[in-house]
């Protein structure tokens, strides 16, 4: 993208405090959403039934870390980008907003110094008493140096012939090759756990997270708490029940076989399957056809599986196999009519391998549902691929990625994801990628993603006439940002209208790796071809964005080759950023109307165009439609003098780190 490379100064760093800084002392409990005041994200994300409370707002005698954005740090990977470091015998205290007998915690404690991962544990009580243990593994954790990543800390380049931001250069054509420091690019830090706590408590009840200094970490960072009160288990009396046909509900025995059997004669009896509470070991993938799947809940039915190496590599090119619910492929036919509910997926991935099909539910589903499961420690959560139809994803939680969440992928049409819970995926979130064959008709609608260490939050890829309204996206942290429209990973070309409404995104407007350059909170990127569909952007708020909070984008290589036009953004907010409301690096334009904009930290429009600096100006074409107020510190964001198409271009405008977010 650049024309020349420069050495990484992140102005980021403007966000950091100092490590020795006191913890705050909080009594009564502060609950949010991605670490934002409720009110601030009303109407807006998954809506869930548990609390979210940060570790910062709770009682503690450990220290706060953070707010700070810069790569590759504990801070930066925490959900508001604070969290509270315990040394052993410290603790972190929440006061309960509400009723809960569950709990989950997400954490983070130090590799092993070879990798590979340690447990820890985390003592919990209640009002100083019933004490408890959870253990806490770094085994799921801690990636590091290029893409696809190692699990080594003392690994050389992965890929000594790529670009090196840090010391701009190539190694491979570098004499003297440069020395990197190891580890290099740590990244992927946190981990959570849910806890049982045996009992129903009260609001005001305390519960204390305690480092004990019997454990083996040396730290342990603790980043929020979510509480919860969880129904009992669901039954099922007239199914299949799994443990008639041989399944182990200790999880000592392998139950695949079992799993098989129950399936196929529910076909047969036309029943649903029904796997009673417990924890099942299941190493393989459960192939699900015509067939209703029902746990007992995801806190009480867990199918737990190894990843296990194949003896040589399967026709996908798996090298890996693993617990999984995969429909059949296309080419075999395809699966429909599948029902999934009320249970737990967990694996065993801990490296990233592209060609294995080690994900939570795959293969095409179409007329399906997927609702209540919680996916943690797979490659994806759900990958599908298409040609498939009318499949709606509703009501799970799935964290702990090595990938993405969930990705509709390669002609998904007329299907919907709504009321998901993201969080801690190693890519995008939520991603809809038209490789090939168009997605079309699909909407992502009210889902809650937090804290991809890769990618987006939520990311388009090509397709026709597909939605995505109503989401929450929060703390995206390298390569990637909030809400992302590409032409790009050889995606067919967007089509019809692409509509983009009333989300959520906060401090996101992140640092791009490659380009040592700040994406926007929303950004639109011109790789394979144009972008020129009806791509309409309305009444999103983009908050405390690091750098830019809307960017139009190509790769310098092919920048007079494609273009973006015909955008339309209108009824938009910009609360706070560290840059610039628009960075143009393309030729095209988009309209703006009613974007209001506040605590802005450069001039307001960033157009560069595609860098000819032509007298006529940028060939980028800005249109005022009307209503677009506010501005910062360098006055009104949409000034006149700007329009239609003044080069304003700066490569690397100094950040001003904006207040907080508050009520409009």
């Amino acid at each position: 993208m650049l024309a020349l490379p420069v050495v990484l100064t992140l102005a980021a760093t403007a966000w950091a405090i100092p490590a020795s800084a006191s913890a705050r002392t909080v009594a009564a409990p502060v609950v949010t959403r991605a670490a934002l005041a409720p009110s601030l994200v009303a109407g807006r994300g998954a809506r869930v039934d548990f609390l979210e409370q940060e570790a910062e707002n709770a009682r503690t005698n450990g220290v706060v870390i953070g707010p700070d954005r810069t790569p590759y740090t504990l801070p930066a990977e925490a959900s508001g980008r604070r969290a509270v470091k315990l040394t052993p015998g410290q603790y972190v205290e929440f006061t309960l907003p509400a009723a809960a007998n569950a709990i989950n915690v997400r954490y983070s404690i130090p590799d092993a110094p070879g990798g590979g991962g340690i447990t820890a544990p985390l003592d919990v009580t209640v009002n100083g008493k019933s004490s408890k243990t959870m253990t806490l593994t770094s085994q799921y954790a801690w990636l590091y140096n290029q893409y696809p990543f190692t699990n080594d800390p003392n690994a050389d380049l992965l890929h000594p012939d790529w670009w090196i931001t840090e010391c701009s250069c190539v190694p491979a054509a570098t004499t003297p090759t440069p020395t990197i420091t190891k580890p290099f690019r740590p990244m992927h830090f946190y981990d959570e756990q849910r806890f049982l706590l045996g009992r129903t408590y009260k609001a005001g009840d305390r519960v204390r997270l305690t480092a004990p200094a019997r454990g083996d970490a040396a730290w342990t960072v603790i980043d929020l708490l979510d509480s919860q009160l969880v129904a009992p288990p669901h039954v099922r009396l007239i199914a299949a029940n799994v443990l008639a046909f041989g399944a182990d509900p200790t999880g000592r025995r392998e139950s695949s076989d079992a799993f098989d059997r129950a399936i196929a004669f529910a076909k047969r009896a036309r029943l649903k399957v029904y796997i009673p509470p417990g924890t099942y070991q299941v190493n393989r993938h459960i192939i699900v056809d015509n067939v209703t799947i029902e746990g007992a809940g995801s806190w009480y039915t867990i199918i737990k599986g190894k990843e296990v190496a194949l003896p040589e590599p399967a026709p996908d090119l798996s090298v890996h196999t693993g617990v999984g619910f995969y429909g059949r492929y296309v080419q075999d036919g395809g699966s429909g009519n599948v029902h999934l509910s009320g249970f737990a997926i967990e694996g065993d991935v801990r490296e990233r391998i592209d060609t294995d099909q080690v994900n939570g539910v795959g293969g095409a589903l179409s007329d399906s549902t997927v609702d209540g499961l919680y996916i943690r420690h797979t490659k994806v959560g759900m990958w599908f691929d298409g040609p498939m139809t009318n499949t709606r994803i509703t009501n799970n939680v799935i964290v702990d990625q090595i990938a993405d969440a969930l990705n509709f992928h390669t002609g998904v049409t007329d299907s919907v994801v709504s009321d998901n819970f993201i969080r801690n995926t190693g890519d995008d979130g939520l991603a809809m990628w038209s490789e090939a064959t168009a997605n079309a008709g699909n909407t992502f609608d009210h889902n809650t993603v937090q804290t991809p260490t890769l990618a987006n939050g939520i990311a388009i890829y090509g397709g026709t006439d597909n939605t995505v309204s109503n989401n929450l996206v929060a703390d995206p942290i390298r390569e990637g940002s909030g809400i992302h429209a590409g032409s790009r990973f050889g995606a067919e070309a967007f089509a019809g209208k692409l509509a983009i409404t009333d989300n959520t995104v906060v401090r996101a407007g992140t640092y791009e790796l490659n380009w040592n350059i700040g994406l926007g909170a929303i950004w639109l990127y011109a790789l394979d071809k144009s972008i020129e569909a009806d791509i309409q952007v309305t009444g999103d708020h983009y908050l405390d964005s690091t750098y830019n909070a809307i960017m139009l984008v190509s790769e310098w290589g092919v920048k007079d080759l494609y273009s973006i036009s015909g955008v339309k953004f209108a009824d938009i907010r910009v609360d706070g950023t560290g840059t610039s409301v628009v960075s143009a690096r393309v030729a095209g334009g988009a309209s703006f109307e009613n974007v209001d904009a506040r605590n802005v930290g450069a001039v307001g429009i960033n157009n560069c165009g595609s860098f000819h600096f032509t007298p006529a100006g940028s060939e980028f074409g800005v249109t005022d439609l009307g209503g677009n107020d506010g501005g910062g510190v360098t006055g009104p964001w949409f000034a006149p003098w700007m329009l239609p198409n003044t080069i304003t271009c700066d490569d690397r405008p100094p950040v001003v780190p904006p207040p907080p977010p508050s009520r409009w």
